[in-house]
């Protein structure tokens, strides 16, 4: 892969910093049938899991937003504002 998934955990949290200033923990783990990261947000009772292709992960690595998951980040995020 070139990367660990502590790194690529790291990545994401650099890159959404929304999600450590609400207090949203995440984790992460790799399906290789799917050969994508089951990425896991979790704030209280609220959980989403959501997958992020090894291809969408080689370019977060390399500085690229994945559009997808920053939808699915932003939504999340949502559920705590107001």
């Amino acid at each position: 892969m070139g990367y660990t998934q502590v790194a690529l955990e790291d990545k994401l949290f650099e890159m959404y910093p929304e999600l450590r200033a609400r207090g949203v923990s995440m984790s992460l783990r790799f399906d290789e049938e799917k050969n994508a990261w089951i990425i896991s947000l979790k704030k209280d009772h609220h959980e989403l899991d959501t997958y992020l292709d090894k291809s969408d992960a080689d370019g977060c690595m390399e500085g690229h937003v994945c559009v997808y998951l920053g939808v699915k980040v932003g939504e999340f995020i949502d559920t705590f504002k107001g």
